[in-house]
This record gives C-alpha cells, sequence and structure tokens, in this order.
C-alpha cells in the first residue's frame, strides 16, 4: 500500500498531494486534542494545588485556540518529520517558513489572550490586596509592557529559527534613523507628538480642552503632525501642532465628570445602628484603596422595605472622570472591592443578596 502511494506521486501529483495535506491536517487534529490535557498535566506538577483552578479561570476559555495551536505545531512538525527527513523536498523551506509563521501568530494569540484573562482574573486583585492604593494608568502600563515584551520575544524567537539578521535589521533602521532625524527634525518631532497623544490620550476628539495661550473649543481631528480645534465663541479653526500639546498643560473640560456606580445590598432582616456603622465601615474600607475613587463623595443610605422587616443598602460610589481602558480597569477594581466587601460582611454573620449588575450613571460636573 506504501509503495501504491509513493508510485501515486509520479503518475498524480495532484492526487497526491490533496491526500497528504487531508492525512496531515486530520492527524494534527487529533494530536492538537490532546495538548489541553498536557497542559493541564503540566500545571498540576508546577502549581500543585492551585492547577484546576487557574485553568478553568485562565485557560478554559480559550481551549479552542489551544488546541489549535497545537494542532498547528502537530502539522509542523510532522511535515518536518516527512518532506525534510524521510523524503527530501526542494521547496519545503518555503512551506516551512509559512508553517511557523502561522504558528506563531496562533501562539502569541493565545498567549496575549491568556495574558489578559491571567491580568483580570489574579493581577487586579492581588493589587487591591497589597493594601495600597491601586493606580489604574500604572496597571494599564504594566499590560502595554508586558504585551509589547511578549511581542519582542515570539518575533525574536522566529527571527533566530530562520537566521534573520534581527540585529544587523535593527542597526540598519537605526542608522536610517539618524539621517531621517536630522533632515526632518520638526517634522518628527510633530509625528512623536501624535503617537503621545494616541497612546496616552489626555483628550478625545469632540472634547472642549483649553490650552496655555487661552484657545478654547472642541478637538475636531487628532491627526499624526496636528491637531484641529475649533474655537468656541469665534468658530476659526485652530491647528496646533501635537509636539507644542505634549509640552503644554491641557485642561480637558469635557474629561471633567464622575462616572457614579449605585450598589445595591437586600438584607434579610432590620439592622440597628451599630450594624449599620459596621456595614458602612466595611464598604468604605473595601473601597478606599481603589485609585481614582472619590471617597469623599462615597454615600450609603439604608432604607426599610417590607414594613421594616427587610433593610435594604444603597452604597453611592464615584469614580473620577477617566476614558478607554483606564475607565474600565477601575470598573474592574470596583468589582473585586465589591467580592471583598462581601465576603467582609458575611464574616460578621451579615447575610444579604447583591443586586447584579453595578448600575453606573455618568454625573457631569459643573465647571
Amino acid at each position: 500500500m506504501w509503495d501504491a502511494y509513493l508510485s501515486l506521486a509520479v503518475e498524480n501529483p495532484a492526487l497526491f498531494w490533496t491526500i497528504f495535506v487531508i492525512a496531515l491536517s486530520t492527524l494534527a487534529i487529533l494530536l492538537g486534542q490532546i495538548v489541553p490535557w498536557l497542559t493541564q498535566l503540566l500545571l498540576r506538577r508546577f502549581l500543585k494545588e492551585d492547577a484546576k483552578t487557574f485553568y478553568s479561570r485562565v485557560v478554559q476559555p480559550h481551549r479552542f485556540l489551544l488546541t489549535l495551536t497545537g494542532a498547528a505545531a502537530a502539522f509542523d512538525i510532522v511535515a518536518w518529520i516527512l518532506l525534510q527527513g524521510v523524503w527530501y523536498v526542494p521547496w519545503y523551506p518555503t512551506l516551512e517558513f509559512g508553517l511557523t509563521l502561522a504558528l506563531s501568530t496562533v501562539l502569541g494569540l493565545l498567549l496575549f489572550r491568556c495574558f489578559q484573562t491571567y491580568f483580570n482574573e489574579y493581577l487586579l486583585s492581588a493589587a487591591l490586596e497589597g493594601g495600597r492604593k491601586t493606580n489604574s494608568e500604572l496597571l494599564l502600563v504594566g499590560r502595554f509592557l508586558a504585551i509589547a515584551g511578549l511581542i519582542l520575544t515570539l518575533f525574536t524567537l522566529f527571527a533566530q529559527t530562520h537566521r534573520i539578521n534581527i540585529i544587523g535589521i535593527f542597526a540598519s533602521l537605526g542608522v536610517g534613523g539618524i539621517a531621517i532625524a536630522f533632515s526632518a527634525q520638526k517634522v518628527l518631532e510633530q509625528l512623536l507628538g501624535g503617537v503621545v497623544i494616541y497612546i496616552d490620550r489626555p483628550f478625545s476628539v469632540d472634547d472642549y480642552i483649553g490650552l496655555p495661550d487661552g484657545t478654547f473649543g472642541r478637538v475636531e481631528a487628532i491627526g499624526l503632525r496636528s491637531t484641529k480645534i475649533r474655537t468656541s465663541g469665534k468658530g476659526t479653526l485652530a491647528v496646533v501642532p501635537n509636539s507644542s500639546l505634549i509640552q503644554a498643560t491641557v485642561e480637558n473640560f469635557t474629561g471633567a465628570k464622575k462616572v457614579m456606580a449605585i450598589v445595591y445590598l437586600n438584607l434579610y432582616r432590620s439592622v440597628g445602628e451599630e450594624e449599620q456603622a459596621l456595614i458602612r465601615q466595611v464598604i468604605l474600607e473595601s473601597t478606599q484603596d481603589i485609585f481614582g475613587l472619590d471617597n469623599r463623595s462615597t454615600n450609603i443610605a439604608f432604607r426599610n422595605l417590607d414594613g421594616g422587616r427587610l433593610t435594604q443598602v444603597q452604597a453611592t460610589l464615584f469614580i473620577l472622570g477617566a476614558t478607554g481602558s483606564s475607565m474600565e480597569i477601575r470598573r474592574q477594581l470596583l468589582d473585586i472591592a465589591n467580592q471583598k466587601m462581601t465576603e467582609r460582611l458575611k464574616s460578621y454573620g451579615i447575610s444579604f443578596d447583591i443586586e447584579e449588575p453595578t448600575v453606573y450613571v455618568d454625573s457631569p460636573i459643573t465647571i
């Protein structure tokens, strides 16, 4: 049968390679199904008791990507054994480059998704348990640097395994960059300013901002070289270089707002003044470590329901204005603080139900 298959490669190459690809893909998929089991086995070896919890919370949500990565790795390895070891196929190096690139891409996506889940499930909780103010912007920068390091590591490994002179590439880019920098210094400063604005996000399109020179208006567009501001009153369009904006004190009036988070706790009985004071203290202590939370505005109200047999606690918290991923991280930190608050109240023997989800309401600040 094997000789007949090999003779098919000479008589009908197209049919031969079609059968080869289908058989190899089927084998790769079957081997890929084993990868989740191997991952759990390795986690049990290194993480001991926490392996099952870690796998279910971090890896299990991305099981499809894990299986796909295993299938891609199996396809690459078996193809290398057959096409390079058993049969020598001249065009295999080109095929191997594409296979390894696909494997690196899927692996990078898997690690990226797993890291995001790990960041949300573990690092945010650890930050709050540290007992210090949790700076959401610092967490955001740390997540960005970790992801950038992951991408750079995968790119470096891919380049080294395929004999790509990565040092030479960076050196060439460095020499070329120096030459360009001298010839277009001002333009580069403006372009880099645009990159800083896109990363730091001090303002967005449609935000009202004020500059130290008296310019005040609505941001109409943010370009790589300059930002266009429609001035209030006159209606003229001010074109401000991005390099000037990143060095100036920009006052964002649209960002002057709070997001009001309302949490409801339903107790199964009425509570006295001493228990109310305890509940108020637990709520304040559980939320005081969140950076960006206006503790001075926190309001905790008690209401009697069902003729005084039940008590409802309304905790109104205010998250200071932030945009994009930073606000999302602050909301996640608040959810973790709610879990801590729940555990502490139950440890005091106070039974209750917490209404889901937390209500978020934009609360503009009067300027």
